[in-house]
Order: structure tokens, then sequence, then C-alpha cells
């Protein structure tokens, strides 16, 4: 694994552009000058020992020379291996509802905006722990496996939609189920399944899926998106709202009870999302109550600075440039390298 300590300083190479063209146009200004003197080839004849080539190659050399210098400013570094170290923690999987329903803006900005900025803090406020993401509407998939680079989990929260299942529902029991297959086979560590949703057309067997997490030693926590009178469900690109095929629109409403059901039987809370972070806070709560247990996670060590190497190149063409005359070496001068 490569990476630069101090990256800032790369900013520099975008001076190398404008020293190479300052000289560039330095040398023509200079061949346009000795044209007023007279035929170049002429005076190229009067003085044999000027070397046509050899600034040009001394100039290439610094400027080899200061792009390598920057890079070394800019610290390069290579992890030297990976390595697993043991951080005490939990493993946490969330499965988000992402069906059409979560577009509803009864919460702001909406239901499935508000939810992704929950799992937001949620991950900000993680230290030694694990998390996964799973989405779900008609049926369920994993959209990141259980890691503790929340990086990562923060760039997959960013792109999920619900263009991302084009089959509408709201498949809890999958999700849940999905959700128990996900987390590690280590033992001896606390973890938990967040289902955020608004519990909109629910598909059935939700109860079954959370008796089976119990039974693995696996709390199911209920985040319920949404008001209970309902909202429209905008349709994306347009100021429409979604219509049932008789054209009337439909209105979507937060399913407490049965939100309050799966958290029951899971051992869990159910929580309302609003526009507060009182959610995000309580979840927060459950999760330090959890037993926290030496969680695996492999990360790279030991970054080894590569400074020498880059040090020693520097040197080298330094040295070079310093060897090269600008004028002609009559004891070369058979050598056509240094002839010209």
């Amino acid at each position: 694994m490569f990476r630069f300590e101090d990256p800032t300083y790369l900013y520099l190479l975008l001076l190398l552009p404008l020293l190479a063209a300052f000289y560039i146009y330095s040398n023509y200004k200079r061949k346009k000058s000795i044209r007023k003197f007279g035929d170049p080839e002429l005076l190229a004849q009067l003085m044999p020992d000027v070397s046509k080539h050899r600034p040009n190659i001394k100039f290439w050399l610094i400027f080899a020379s200061l792009g390598l210098f920057t890079a070394l400013l800019a610290r390069p570094q290579f992890g030297s291996k990976l390595e697993t170290v043991k951080r005490s923690g939990v493993e946490i999987m969330i499965a988000l509802d992402i069906s059409n329903s979560m577009l509803a803006q009864d919460i702001q900005p909406s239901r499935l905006e508000k939810a992704k900025q929950v799992v937001s803090r949620l991950v900000d406020e993680l230290e030694n722990d694990k998390v996964g993401m799973i989405v779900f509407a008609g049926d369920a998939f994993t959209q990141l496996p259980i890691t503790s680079d929340y990086i990562s989990a923060k760039m997959f929260l960013e792109s999920i939609s619900p263009s991302l299942i084009t089959k509408q529902g709201t498949a809890i029991a999958a999700a849940i189920n999905l959700a128990t297959r996900s987390f590690t086979p280590q033992e001896g560590v606390g973890r938990a399944i967040i289902v955020i949703t608004d519990g909109e057309n629910h598909e059935g067997g939700a109860t079954e899926a959370v008796k089976s997490a119990v039974d693995k030693g696996i709390q199911v926590h209920v985040l319920g998106v949404g008001s209970t009178d309902g909202s429209p469900i905008p349709v994306e690109g347009t100021n429409d709202f979604r219509r049932d095929r008789d054209g009337n629109v439909i209105v979507t409403k937060l399913n407490e009870n049965m939100c309050r059901e799966i958290a029951k039987e899971g051992n869990g809370i159910f929580v309302r999302v609003d526009n507060t972070n009182s959610a995000q806070k309580a979840i927060n709560q459950e999760i330090n109550k959890m037993a926290k247990a030496d969680v695996d996670s492999k990360v790279y060590t030991q970054f080894d600075e590569q400074f020498q190497a880059i040090a020693w190149m520097i040197l080298l063409l330094l040295l070079v440039e310093m060897l090269i005359l600008e004028r002609k070496n009559p004891l070369f001068k058979n050598f056509r390298l240094f002839s010209k």
C-alpha cells in the first residue's frame, strides 16, 4: 500500500510546467537574438567549443531533480505488511428500507435521506466496531459486507437509492435473515441488527426471522421512519405524486405497530425517526450497552519512509549535471555524445 504522508506538497508540481515553458521561451528568444548577429551555422563555426545540446541536458536534469525533490517533501511511504489487530468492539448490520415509500417527505428532506443521515452519524460514533449494510424493498441484498472501514461505509451509503432494487415491497424478513448470516463467525462479540423502515406493504414472516436472529444472540432494533398520518410519494423528476390504478394519490403511513412488534421480539428498542437527532442518540446508547469483545481487523501497519531511494536519485542526477560541462571537452571530442 502506497501513500504520501504530506500530499499537500505535491501541488508544487504544478510549477514545473511553468518552469519548462519559461525555459523553452528563453531558448527561443536567445536563438532569435543570435540571428540578428548573423547566420547561426556560421556563428557556431566561430564558437567550436560551445555545445548545442549540453545546456538542454543540464536543464532537464535539474528539472527532474526538482520534481523528485517535490515528491521527497511529500514523504512517500509504503505499508510494509497487512496485520490482524484486535480491537474491543461490536458488530452491527444495518438493514435500510429503500422502497419507493421511503421517498415520502413527511420527514425532511425525505424518509430515505433522513435515514441515511442517521446512519452516517451512527457510523461517525463508531470506533473499534464493525458495520455492514443491507438494502431491501421487495427483495434484499448486501450493499456493504461487514467491515471496520468506515470511509467505505459512508461512501456506499451515499450511493443508496430506490433504483438499486426494481422489485417493490418491504421484505423485512428477507433483510433480517440476510443480516443474520452476514456477521463474522467470531464468538463472544456483541451483535445487533438495526432495521430502518416505514413498514409499508410489509410482506410477513418478520417475526419468525427475528426469533431466529435472537436464538443466535443477535438483538434487533427498529427505527421507524415516517408519520402515522401519512404522506404522498413524490414521483422523481416531476411535481406529481404516485397514484394507484384508479388514479388516486397513494398515501404511505408508518406501520408503527409492526415496527414495535419486531423490536419487542428482537429484545431491542423501537424509536421513531423525526426531524431531530433523538433516534440516533437512542441507538448509540443501546450500542454502548452491548458486550464488547476483541474484534479482529486487518490493517496496514509500519508505513516505511521511502525518501532514501528518491534522495539517491536526486543526488545522482545532480552529480551528472555537474559533470556535464556546458562547453565541449576536448578530451572527449571523439565521442559523439560529448562532441555536439
